[in-house]
């Protein structure tokens, strides 16, 4: 009987040691799962992902579709400013994101990118509010040819991922969000000089590319901006300024091409910048200026208040908006933020202040600049 007794023992203490190596650990020692998910949803980019190497669980729960939905749920994701940015002597790439309400910047992975390219040649767009970025297409600067590549950062994750390339290689075009959609216009095609009237369509849920109405005419590009539902593409002046600018509308709804009323394709003398449904331009020449459409007139009317902080910007600029304010971004990463309000009589009034970037990026040019929410 003694010996039946141990052997039943020896069982039980068996079963139990099983069941603990079973049993989960807790997410952090001490709090219940429901708490512990509570503060890994706090942590501010790009903590979380570094938070994934902690343990099994933790890149378990930080990885589930559920915890990225919670904490847009609960609108615990921030907006960040993210620079595609190149040396200005060796053309090496990088990209930075900045915290705009600290002033730190953080430096992203390589995007998983041929060595030999050239920093402008790419487009860039995002989808903020998934926070994701898209790189599209590109020219390699050892045999000058266009490629498809379609790279996506996801912030979540901090990592970069190759998504289905696009169904003509191409380089120096316009990309923009549209509804939720990936709209890549133009360019150059497989040849440097070989100008495309062809546009494409990403849809990030399919992972596919579509063909939708071409432009009429193939357009060197400028600048584009997504206003309303519809994309906007200029080829700008050029020099020697014998020709008006040439510039088309794109209407994702209707699939359909109209052209640039000559008003606004004619002023717009700069790099753009959309807050809520205004079109502002950042000129780029003499002093600057800031200017906004009045698309009832069709005529661009001059931003008065502060003028634009130019003895600490020089260019060239990119420039983005979020929540109201413009970040425009310049050689060596310096950042000026502004805002527009209107004034007594109605008019618009600007108010600049500028983000001094750190020294060791005095070599640095940006080349887009995205705002994705982490």
């Amino acid at each position: 009987m003694a010996v039946s007794e141990s052997s039943s023992g020896k069982q039980q203490l068996d079963d139990d040691q099983e069941y603990d190596q079973k049993k989960p650990e807790p997410l952090i020692p001490g709090l219940p799962d429901e708490i512990a998910e509570l503060c890994l949803l706090h942590l501010p980019y790009p903590y979380q992902s570094l938070a994934r190497s902690v343990c099994c669980s933790w890149n378990r729960i930080i990885t589930d579709p559920g915890f990225l939905l919670c904490k847009r749920s609960l609108s615990l994701s921030l907006p960040y400013l993210f620079v595609f940015a190149f040396h200005n002597s060796t053309a090496r790439i990088q990209w930075q994101a900045l915290d705009p309400r600290s002033g730190r910047w953080f430096l992203l992975p390589s995007m998983p990118c041929p060595k030999a390219v050239c920093p402008p040649g790419f487009a860039c767009a995002s989808i903020p509010r998934q926070g994701q970025l898209y790189v599209l297409g590109g020219i390699r600067s050892d045999t000058q040819t266009s490629i498809n590549t379609t790279m996506v950062y996801t912030a979540s994750t901090n990592q970069w991922s190759l998504a289905s390339p696009m169904m003509a290689p191409r380089s120096f075009f316009a990309a923009g969000n549209v509804n939720g959609k990936i709209i890549a216009v133009g360019g150059s095609g497989a040849e440097y000089n070989d100008s495309i009237t062809s546009v494409e369509c990403y849809d990030p849920q399919k992972d596919t590319w579509e063909h939708v109405a071409n432009m009429r005419v193939g357009l060197a590009r400028y600048d584009s901006a997504v206003v309303g539902g519809k994309m906007y593409v200029t080829e700008g002046w050029t020099w020697p300024f014998l020709f008006s600018p040439r510039g088309g509308v794109y209407d994702l709804q209707g699939d359909t091409w109209q052209e640039m009323k000559d008003g606004m394709k004619e002023g717009w003398t700069g790099v753009s910048v959309v807050v809520g449904d205004r079109l502002f331009v950042i000129s780029e020449y003499g002093d600057c200026p800031m200017k906004v459409y009045l698309p009832d007139h069709d005529t661009w009317q001059y931003v008065g208040g502060d003028k634009f902080p130019r003895e600490a910007m020089q260019r060239p600029f990119a420039v983005n908006a979020v929540e109201g304010k413009i970040y425009v971004v310049s050689s060596g990463l310096n950042v000026a933020i502004g805002s527009a309000f209107e004034g007594q009589n109605g008019e618009l009034i600007a108010k600049w202040e500028v983000m001094a970037a750190p020294k060791a990026f005095r070599d640095l040019f940006p080349s887009s600049c995205q705002v994705l929410y982490a």
